[in-house]
């Protein structure tokens, strides 16, 4: 790592140059999609996808109610409205089969969130945006490498985004993200728009931003990269070793399934006990974490939307006991039989 980042130093090629384009590439053939454009963060990369599906002020959006508010906030900057749904109680993503009861004449798009690195439900959700003539755009911010049906998410929309916050599965040691596409006319404009609008210097077709990934970052994570796959595998084995011994806990667990490769970005459990547990882990010396307290349709950002407590039930029930278990990929199966051991006891289950 210090090794290429001294590299650029020493190149004095900050901005763009060899460390961006090889990483672009690099992450589209690991995304397995066609194209890649590296961004100055997740929330940038999700503004320029809201943008280049063409939305205008009073368009909706379908999101879910439980995501981080980099989903929805680049929404505001093009006037859009977002309008939330409730999350299946299993998968923890957006529930498709309410999908239908939110669509209005003014809906453009639907915004699917692999929550947690779980994938979403494509198959209906993209018969109901085929249906509606809508449009799809995944934030795969937690879901890198995640599959549904053995096709890695990013292929089942007009475009995707990508986060490489530090602490993501694959993170930089900064900001960055990045918009993947198979669509060559959305990649090219993709491309101008996030350098000034345009694709050559001082010749701006249109006007863009400065949205572009540091060269740093991508060198950053051109070395990280090639540890992703192995570091995905040992995130899911110590997923399936928690799930093994806490089966007979009281606890909701995340879901499973073998048409879906769930990367446990965040290994999220529900509890009655949150706080208890929380205490008794702490007290030992173990952190634990809350992903997310509160839904977008409650938080006081969104008042002016008029949503209340009750509408949408199921995620303000789980935003009330999820609590998020120490998960990477250096982890040791005895820490998990520890936090484990120390939760069977807490909930009663030993």
């Amino acid at each position: 790592m210090d090794e290429a980042i001294f590299r650029v130093i020493h190149s004095y090629k900050f901005i763009s140059g060899p460390d961006v384009e090889q990483f672009e590439k690099a992450f589209a053939n690991m995304q397995e999609v066609r194209y890649c454009v590296g961004t100055s963060s997740g929330t940038t990369a999700l503004h320029l996808a809201y943008e280049l599906i063409g939305l205008q002020p009073g368009d909706e959006v379908i999101v879910t109610t439980m995501t981080f508010i980099a989903t929805t906030e680049p929404l505001r900057q093009l006037g859009a409205r977002p309008v939330f749904v409730d999350i299946d109680p299993n998968s923890y993503n957006m529930d498709e089969k309410k999908i239908e009861d939110a669509i209005t004449s003014k809906t453009k798009a639907i915004v699917v969130v692999h929550l947690h690195g779980n994938p979403c439900e494509m198959d209906m959700i993209t018969k109901i945006a085929n249906k509606y003539d809508l449009k799809i755009i995944e934030d795969c911010a937690q879901a890198h490498l995640a599959e549904y049906k053995n096709k890695k998410v990013g292929n089942f929309s007009d475009m995707a985004t990508f986060s490489f916050y530090p602490g993501k599965n694959l993170g930089a040691y900064g900001d960055a993200g990045a918009l993947v596409t198979n669509n060559e006319v959305l990649y090219q404009r993709a491309r101008q728009l996030v350098n000034h609008g345009r694709l050559e210097k001082y010749l701006h077709e249109i006007e863009g931003y400065n949205y572009r990934l540091d060269t740093l970052q991508a060198a950053v994570l051109n070395v990280k990269l090639k540890y992703l796959a192995v570091w995905t595998d040992q995130r899911i084995n110590h997923a399936k070793f928690y799930l093994k011994m806490l089966k007979d806990a009281m606890l909701r667990l995340p879901e499973f399934r073998e048409d879906k490769k769930h990367v446990f970005h965040i290994f999220a459990v529900a509890s009655a006990h949150r706080e208890k547990l929380a205490s008794i882990l702490k007290q030992h010396a173990i952190a634990s974490g809350i992903h997310y307290p509160i839904p977008l349709h409650l938080q006081p950002a969104y008042h002016h939307l008029n949503y209340k407590t009750g509408d949408f039930s199921t995620a303000e029930n789980l935003a009330d006991q999820f609590i998020s278990l120490p998960l990477y990929p250096e982890m040791k199966q005895e820490d998990i039989e520890i936090i484990c051991d120390l939760i069977l006891k807490a909930t009663g289950s030993v």
